[in-house]
């Protein structure tokens, strides 16, 4: 497989859907998945293991994470609130979990109706439950710190509870330690400072950056990122997503336009673009006249643009 220079995660079948109120049918979830894979993505957070009474557009987590499993090159990823959820995506085929810790106390309890210790104490159940396993059926803990960068509800976030919250969780046994800007409300200064600091606490141990583009600060703060030694970048397809639970937090990163400016920058990801924006199609056909973004399927590529993976050894 051709090596990359940053990975791009793609969480539209969860995060994109779970925000929308009409119900893609499982078929076309794994049509889409599909289509994804096959333009070269290799990482998708396919769905989220919560109640169906909570959110009906996950109600069929366990058959896409099984169908999602069945295509060799891709890493599957499913979100879970709980232990129970955890259990439920292992046992359909995911390659690794995601777990939301909220920095911010309302958010938390809207969210997981948990405060941030007590989802931080449910991550120490689930890396025990893990480390339980036997070695071949061990699978990857990534921890998010969500609304790290501040919330609709409480406002400014400190900055050190953050770091703190995200030492902890590395101490209870997660692999890696994300930061989520769930609100949107984060700025590249602050993006880049953040990610620094838990760089430098963490090491190789830092996550990856999930970052929103409710105010149009998306991408900007996508190269914040980068900057501070970040190399995994959640995107969703078409834009699609935000947060049911942070009114107002709508808008994820567009996976087209963040794909075209890592590679215009010389930055591999293994992505074929032109692919990549067919598959917006399959949107498009499964969820008649939902809105779709990005500027790079509107306006096409610029004129003699080379993928990163062309410009030979040297990238420059």
């Amino acid at each position: 497989m051709q090596e990359i220079d940053v990975l791009v995660s793609e969480v539209g079948p969860r995060d994109g859907l779970q925000s929308i109120s009409r119900i893609m049918r499982t078929a076309d979830k794994l049509r889409w998945i599909s289509a994804l894979a096959a333009a070269g993505v290799r990482e998708i957070e396919v769905c989220s293991f919560v109640p169906a009474s909570l959110l009906p557009q996950m109600a069929d987590a366990a058959e896409v994470v099984r169908g999602a499993a069945e295509i060799a090159s891709l890493r599957v990823l499913a979100l879970a609130p709980n232990l129970k959820g955890v259990q439920a995506a292992i046992a359909a085929g995911a390659n690794a979990v995601t777990l939301p810790v909220s920095a911010s106390r309302s958010h938390s309890q809207s969210n997981l109706r948990k405060s941030p210790e007590e989802a931080m104490d449910e991550v120490g159940r689930i890396c025990a439950w893990r480390g339980s396993l036997a070695g071949g059926q061990r699978f990857v803990v990534e921890a998010n710190v969500a609304t790290a960068f501040g919330c609709t509800m409480e406002g400014p976030v400190s900055e050190d509870l953050v770091i703190r919250m995200a030492l902890r969780l590395a101490r209870l046994g997660a692999d890696a330690v994300g930061l989520s800007d769930t609100t949107g409300y984060a700025n590249p200064a602050q993006v880049r400072r953040l990610f620094s600091r838990l760089r430098q606490e963490l090491g190789n141990k830092v996550g990856g950056a999930h970052l929103h583009n409710t105010r149009g600060l998306g991408i900007a703060n996508a190269l914040a990122a980068l900057e501070a030694g970040v190399t995994t970048l959640d995107a969703s397809q078409g834009g699609i997503g935000g947060c049911p639970h942070a009114p107002g937090a709508t808008g994820n990163i567009v996976t087209e336009d963040l794909v075209f400016m890592l590679e215009a920058m010389g930055l591999r990801t293994g992505i074929n673009i032109k692919k990549l924006i067919d598959a917006r199609q399959i949107i498009l056909e499964a969820l008649p006249g939902e809105p779709l973004y990005g500027h790079l399927p509107d306006a096409g590529l610029t004129k003699g643009f080379r993928p990163a993976s062309d410009w030979g050894e040297t990238h420059e």
